[in-house]
């Protein structure tokens, strides 16, 4: 009996209290659980809610009338200047344009030495009008040889037509015909030959000449006058040199506003109350200068509007450009001046 453990009563009531301290952890720590599973359901759902609130404020700032601040007046008033700058600088290149400086601009001179031309003179031609070719051929326009050694005077003389309403038909042919064997026409291609095109006809030739020849002056001459060829020549080679000329006999007149009479003007109603001509070159005799005739270039195809009468279209071009009106008396073709350089044919 002595060998046997012996356990008291005090020792039992010790190992029991172990058993006893655990259910109130365990009560504890299930308590613990349930309240982070509460505190972390709040987080989650205030972060829902700042969220929500975030695209809600985002919506109605963006339909809130906003306030420019300092720095956004400035940003604006930047592009403005810039826009203004761009502008000026759009004007500026019209204008150099104008001058002369022209990309790709091809221009071919008919000197040896490659030199500038005095001036091109082109007479206004038409499909019937062969035998007045024929005439002026024979009196103040050489031909042949002589055309050519005029040419290397610095002055070059053509005939210009436009093409056939059929293009192609027998009147484009025997303008061709002609040409080869005469080698005198400045035929333009993208010109109707019409009556009622005539104040086309100024955009096509003054373009297309300026295009072809490098010259001081561009003449514009009707087929209805005489030209003192060398009066001509000798007026325009003292004035070399002189650009933004617009040289003519100078008028103006009365706009006839009733359809049906001789000259009637469709937009008679923009000259004003007056019915009056602005001061223009007549159309019989004008000349522009190298300038002036590139900007009729330059701004041919969209800008220029043209009137019922090619002297008057030719006119309202020169009116918003600093052109230089040169009134002589010598071109008027019906003066009675005895030193004239036209006459009425």
């Amino acid at each position: 009996m002595e060998g046997l453990p012996t356990t008291t009563k005090a020792d039992r009531r010790w190992r029991s209290k172990p058993l006893q301290t655990s259910r109130p952890s365990i009560v504890m720590a299930f308590f613990s659980c349930v309240a982070w599973l509460y505190v972390a359901g709040r987080l989650w759902q205030d972060a829902e809610n700042r969220k929500l609130l975030t695209n809600l404020l985002s919506k109605n700032l963006d339909k809130r009338p906003k306030v420019l601040s300092l720095e956004d007046k400035l940003a604006v008033l930047g592009c403005k200047d810039l826009e203004r700058r761009i502008v000026e600088a759009e004007m500026e290149l019209t204008l150099a344009k104008s001058q002369g400086y022209l990309k790709n601009q091809i221009q071919k001179s008919s000197t040896a030495s490659g030199q500038k031309l005095l001036a091109v003179i082109g007479v206004y031609t038409g499909f019937g009008s062969r035998l007045k070719r024929n005439v002026f051929r024979g009196t103040w326009m050489p031909k042949g040889d002589a055309l050519r050694k005029l040419e290397e005077r610095g002055i070059v003389i053509r005939f210009v037509i436009g093409r056939s309403a059929n293009r192609g038909d027998s009147l484009d042919r025997n303008i061709d015909e002609e040409n080869r064997t005469t080698k005198d026409f400045l035929i333009l291609e993208g010109h109707e030959e019409a009556q009622e095109e005539l104040p086309k006809k100024a955009k096509f030739f003054f373009s297309t000449a300026v295009q072809m020849w490098n010259a001081e002056y561009y003449v514009k001459v009707d087929d209805n006058i005489n030209l003192d060829l060398e009066g001509l020549i000798e007026m325009l080679d003292r004035r070399r040199g002189q650009d933004g000329a617009y040289i003519g006999c100078m008028k103006s007149g009365t706009v006839i506003t009733d359809e049906g009479k001789p000259w009637y003007e469709p937009d008679w109603w923009k000259f004003g109350d007056e019915k009056s001509y602005f001061r223009h070159a007549s159309g019989s005799l004008l000349i522009l200068s190298k300038n002036l005739a590139q900007y009729i270039n330059v701004n041919s195809s969209a800008s220029l509007k043209t009137y019922a009468h090619d002297d008057i279209s030719v006119g309202s071009w020169m009116m918003g450009l600093q052109a230089t009106y040169i009134d002589d008396n010598r071109l008027c073709c019906s003066s009675i001046r005895q030193d004239k350089v036209c006459s009425v044919a």
